[in-house]
């Protein structure tokens, strides 16, 4: 089989690296990076231009095509490859809209009875100002811009002052562009987190499995949002039963509502609140840096699943299993993340790291430069340690990123500790 990744991050170096140890397997990436270019062939190619991402697959002979990022889903790619008759993992540009329009999201869990926090969606400044200043939400209220904004669409005021702020950035001073033409006003809810991922074939879906992310930039959950610094899989918070619930109440009525387009990975962004579980937000992609820890975790041909779902015959598919093993990633970033940074640093250290089974090194802001590996980005790669115990495995990761050198390095000391705690 063979299979096109679109992508240059985290995540898709993961994907490649996961479905090349299937067999019979060979992998190419487009664009890649230099991580993925030792799993299989890397080709420049703008994922975002469906015509060259037709020709690349027409070129290359690809069987499946794994669409990475959420911005080719949004540009149309994957219904482009399907109407010319290419099996593809990713939903449509329709189904997509669960993650690029928070209101079309929160739309759909209202009209499937999909658990979520109380909400309102406005368009006008008046209109927001008042809905954050009324009785309805109180304090803290989230407030977020309806489209993609780069993970900085999202804020939690504690006060009214706040809130009318995030109202007027998204709504009078256009921080957001289009992105923030709209805005969805919600209750705050309260509880861990857990993500949720799942294999979809647009009429049925298999667990993937849980993992916890780490989003705040220093140790003990301070200082600003990132794209996440390291996560933990799985979560001892996901137990059978509650996978059970969420399977039957968030993810297949998401399938059912796309209408047979829903094909691809499913990440629910859960809030355990003492009322049960509620959807924060859908993705409509693998997570990063959730997948380079779960993804290592799943057993069986994963390549064969993927095809299944792309063909819709998931119920013909051979089971997927998860190891027993416990897995943690660290987030090494670059000086600054998530503000100002340099790049063009370059790193030593990644092959001693990356030593499988028991660690694994995932590149995402990385690329060559005259044959050596450079930063190229804020997140720059993914440590993952694996073990038989959570301690393990932390200590594992730790060790494999002290071998690891670049300018400014920056990273949390603290990834997984909080499983200890649970």
């Amino acid at each position: 089989m063979r299979v096109l990744i679109l992508g240059a991050g985290g995540r898709e170096h993961a994907l490649a690296w996961r479905i090349a140890r299937d067999p019979g397997v060979t992998v190419t990436s487009a664009p890649g990076n230099p991580g993925m270019a030792a799993v299989g062939r890397v080709v420049p190619v703008s994922i975002n231009d469906a015509a060259a991402v037709l020709a690349l697959v027409s070129a290359e002979n690809i069987d499946l095509t794994v669409i990475g990022p959420e911005a080719p889903l949004d540009a149309g790619v994957s219904d482009a490859l399907r109407a010319a008759g290419h099996a593809v993992i990713g939903p449509s540009r329709q189904s997509a809209q669960l993650e690029c329009s928070k209101a079309f999201a929160k739309r759909v869990m209202a009209d499937r009875k999909i658990p979520t926090a109380r909400f309102t969606v406005v368009d006008s400044l008046d209109a927001a100002l008042a809905a954050v200043a009324g009785p309805d939400f109180g304090f803290p209220v989230v407030v977020k811009a309806d489209g993609l904004a780069a993970g900085k669409g999202v804020v939690v005021a504690q006060d009214r002052a706040e809130a009318e702020s995030a109202v007027r950035s998204c709504l009078e001073t256009r921080a957001f562009g289009d992105a923030g033409a709209r805005v969805v006003i919600e209750e705050c809810l309260f509880g861990p987190e857990v993500s949720f991922f799942a294999l979809c074939d647009g009429k049925r879906a298999i667990a993937l499995g849980s993992a916890q992310d780490h989003k705040r930039a220093y140790d003990g959950d301070r200082g600003p949002n990132t794209g996440g610094m390291g996560a933990f899989a799985p979560s001892p918070l996901m137990t059978d039963a509650l996978e059970r619930e969420v399977m039957r109440d968030i993810v297949q009525p998401v399938v059912d509502a796309g209408d047979g387009g829903y094909i691809g990975f499913l990440y629910v962004s859960l809030m355990l609140t003492k009322d049960g579980p509620r959807v924060i937000e859908f993705n409509v992609r693998f997570g990063d840096p959730e997948a380079q820890a779960l993804l290592p975790a799943i057993e069986g041909n994963f390549a064969a699943a993927l095809m299944a779902a792309a063909k819709g015959e998931l119920d013909r598919a051979r089971r997927l299993t998860l190891s027993r093993e416990k897995f943690v990633g660290v987030v090494m970033a670059s000086g600054g993340y998530p503000g100002t940074f340099e790049t063009g640093k370059p790193i030593t250290g990644i092959e001693a790291a990356d030593q499988p089974p028991k660690t694994i090194v995932f590149q995402a802001g990385t690329k060559d430069s005259g044959g050596r590996v450079v930063t190229a980005g804020g997140r720059v790669l993914a440590v993952i340690g694996r073990g038989g115990a959570y301690s393990e495995e932390i200590g594992r990761a730790y060790e494999a990123v002290a071998k690891i050198s670049y300018d400014g390095a920056e990273f949390r000391t603290d990834i997984g500790r909080k499983v200890t705690e649970q």
